[in-house]
């Protein structure tokens, strides 16, 4: 009874179960990228092969944009964008929003467990994100860095989970952020299929934004997140 109470703290303890969700994410990255053929240099072939699955298919998409925030080298931007071409803006949109919530989770849940080294070693870099203004304010941070992603979904959310920033305020805020930014790289593949004008001037005005925040921020330091991420 002892070795089984033992056991079963073990696998309940957060650094295994963390440990144990690694493991899965890099075993299906592994497959997505020898196995299935699947070719993250073209996004529209991958959406494609994807869409051959059926329903399956969907869980597929919803598990490579989670993978996309835990695996740096998978890029889900233009894998939510030719989805968005593909399916269409709102099924994409829901299941990309899905997905990429998913692997923001896993990527906090990783880095509030396995810790700095651990993160150090999955992204290559260090980062550090500082609750000195206030909880709150941190959740407002990871809101607008979702929202306009002007740095990596990834680190931000091992960040998020490093610097254990509330979980609740963490999910709302990623969530929130998730949403607009999926929304629109959905609909702007849908806009570059068709050809739809509005689209187009909605993507325009997106970028601008993005861009002028993104220099705003390093040249003037905007809404003081210099102050609050730090990456090395």
């Amino acid at each position: 009874m002892n070795r089984r109470k033992k056991l079963y703290s073990f696998l309940l303890h957060p650094n295994s179960i963390a440990s144990i969700l690694l493991c899965l994410c890099l075993l299906a990255g592994w497959k997505l990228l020898s196995q299935f053929g699947a070719n993250f240099l073209e996004p529209s072939n991958v959406i494609q092969f994807i869409n051959q699955l059926g329903f399956l298919g969907k869980l597929a998409y919803i598990s490579v944009l989670a993978l996309a925030i835990v695996i740096s080298p998978i890029p889900g931007t233009p894998i939510t964008v030719a989805a968005g071409a593909i399916w269409g803006p709102l099924i994409a949109g829901i299941y990309g929003v899905v997905g990429i919530f998913l692997g923001s989770l896993i990527a906090y849940f990783l880095g509030r467990t396995l810790g700095r080294t651990a993160v150090q070693m999955l992204t290559g870099k260090a980062i550090y994100l500082s609750k000195h203004k206030g909880e709150a304010y941190l959740g407002w941070v990871v809101f607008v860095t979702h929202c306009l992603p002007i740095m990596p979904f990834d680190l931000v959310s091992y960040g998020a989970g490093l610097s254990r920033l509330s979980f609740k305020i963490y999910a709302l805020s990623t969530l929130l952020g998730t949403i607009p930014c999926t929304f629109f790289l959905t609909y702007m593949g849908a806009s570059l299929i068709v050809k739809l004008p509005v689209g187009i001037a909605i993507a325009v005005v997106f970028l601008t934004s993005l861009l002028t925040l993104a220099w705003g921020v390093r040249k003037h330091n905007w809404l003081g997140i210099k102050d609050i991420i730090r990456i090395e």
